[in-house]
């Protein structure tokens, strides 16, 4: 089959390869729809992928988009409450790279975390007692509390995880692994985006597509949206007075159509676009299957919360997720806003907690229970912490600021150190003191455990190899198990 990395080349040479070749491109895409073995086998990926044996066979994302404070939940530092409302020193900040909203500070007043702490599990990591329930599965989670990040503005904070520049245009993380793994589910899509917000719709950011696109990958890798409103995918019920025998019959003729003007001119996205039409029709009948909780049991609900059965509140997508990663799905990213706690911090922040990290928790026990969480990676954490000082009035500030010198995320299943703390950071939660993990080192990471080697998935585009982790990035071994 045509090696994708060469997409961009001269279209003239291509078309009179594709159009004087009966075996070209257009031929084997027509094969698909008579659901011919060689071809569907090209659906797992590139040859000689994964690299090696992949501790994590599907991922999940739990995006905390707007910035969870690593020292209000994720890393005691009782040093801050001694120094309460007193400037932090200038030794300590240094010349930290801080957003414009606080940059010209000439006050740097200490501001404690708002809850205490409390030791949960075997191992006795130290969380906020916000987090109840993330403290019931201490024991099932590395806490690294050493993340840095240059981004100090949100979407370029998330865009830099999610593709590894903090400029839009590049593959996200699910369409890398989308394109170089390929997908074990024939009747939903490799990768899955689920968005949601806080109930008070507090937090302004935006979800942008660019956050799960494909960039200069083919399309047919980016995420699929489903939408928290409406139907879960548009347009997926046929129109009235149509069978679903005739609609096959349509997309036959359509799809056959498509094959040959990709055989003259063997555009990628022509691909795609049979691709698409053939996965809505498979959808048509998974996706009202995947949202039918009748078969849940009490005790499965109530894990996940009251807002469980709300349509697009972060506890439904949670479940959703789980549902999805049970049926194939290779990447679920579930993205959610409302930890931007710049004046609120004291009521806010709790509130956000209670709508949250009780789903996040559930869905770690629910894979466990199901004998699916050992190999399934499980990432939870935001694009930067929030400022060691306070935001405002300095004599009485109300919030925090961004924060990428140093923050937390927690991570569980799928090949991950269980019960154990990883980095360090100094008395503020300010500097990084040990073992620090950088944006790109925590993507090396994460497709090393699902078998890859992030230096050799690569993509030729406009003159050049690209890869996810660009020209960076360590695997982090002490987080692996």
């Amino acid at each position: 089959m045509f090696d994708l990395q060469y997409e961009n080349l001269a279209r003239v040479t291509r078309r009179q390869f594709f159009g004087s070749t009966a075996g070209g491109i257009g031929l084997t895409a027509l094969a698909s729809l008579m659901n011919d073995s060689s071809v569907q086998a090209a659906e797992k990926g590139i040859p000689g992928l994964p690299h090696h044996l992949p501790k994590a066979k599907r991922v999940i994302v739990m995006w905390q988009g707007g910035g969870p404070s690593h020292v209000d939940l994720f890393d005691e530092k009782p040093m801050m409450q001694e120094m309460k409302g007193k400037d932090i020193p200038d030794t300590i900040r240094g010349t930290t790279r801080l957003s414009t909203m606080s940059s010209g500070y000439g006050k740097w007043p200490c501001q404690p975390a708002i809850k205490p702490f409390k030791k949960y599990g075997q191992a006795g990591i130290p969380l906020s007692e916000m987090l109840p329930n993330v403290g019931s599965i201490a024991d099932e989670i590395c806490l690294v509390r050493s993340m840095h990040t240059e981004a100090v503005n949100h979407a370029p904070g998330v865009t830099f995880f999610m593709t590894g520049s903090q400029v839009p245009g590049r593959p996200s993380m699910g369409a890398w692994l989308s394109y170089g793994l390929g997908s074990e589910s024939e009747n939903l899509p490799a990768f899955v985006v689920m968005t949601s917000s806080d109930k008070g719709k507090t937090c302004g950011q935006l979800f942008f597509d660019y956050y799960w696109g494909s960039g200069f990958l083919p399309s047919r890798y980016q995420g699929v949206r489903f939408r928290n409103t409406g139907d879960l995918v548009p347009y997926l019920a046929n129109p009235p007075g149509v069978s679903r025998e005739a609609r096959r019959t349509l997309l036959d003729d359509i799809s056959a159509m498509n094959a040959a003007h990709l055989a003259d001119y063997g555009d990628p996205e022509i691909d795609t676009r049979i691709a698409q039409y053939e996965m809505a029709f498979r959808m048509q009948t998974s996706v009202p299957d995947l949202v039918d909780f009748s078969g849940e049991t009490k005790a499965t609900l109530d894990r996940y919360g009251e807002d469980v059965l709300v349509k697009g509140t972060y506890a439904n997508n949670c479940l959703i997720a789980r549902r999805l990663l049970e049926r194939g799905v290779r990447f679920v990213q579930l993205m959610h806003s409302g930890w931007d706690q710049h004046g609120n911090l004291f009521t806010q922040l709790e509130q956000q907690c209670r709508d949250t990290e009780g789903p996040s928790a559930a869905l770690v026990k629910d894979l466990k229970d199901r004998g699916m969480l050992d190999d399934t990676l499980v990432v939870w954490g935001g694009e930067f912490g929030r400022t060691p000082f306070g935001q405002g009035d300095p004599t009485n500030p109300k919030g925090r600021d961004h924060f990428g010198r140093a923050f937390s995320w927690w991570m569980a299943g799928g090949g991950v150190k269980r019960g154990t703390v990883y980095g360090q950071t100094d008395d503020f939660g300010w500097n990084i003191t040990n073992d620090p993990v950088h944006v790109h080192d925590m993507q090396a990471t994460i497709m090393h455990l699902c078998g890859i080697d992030h230096t050799k998935l690569t993509f030729r585009y406009q003159g050049r190899q690209y890869r996810l982790t660009d020209i960076h990035g360590n695997v982090v071994s002490g987080i692996l198990a």
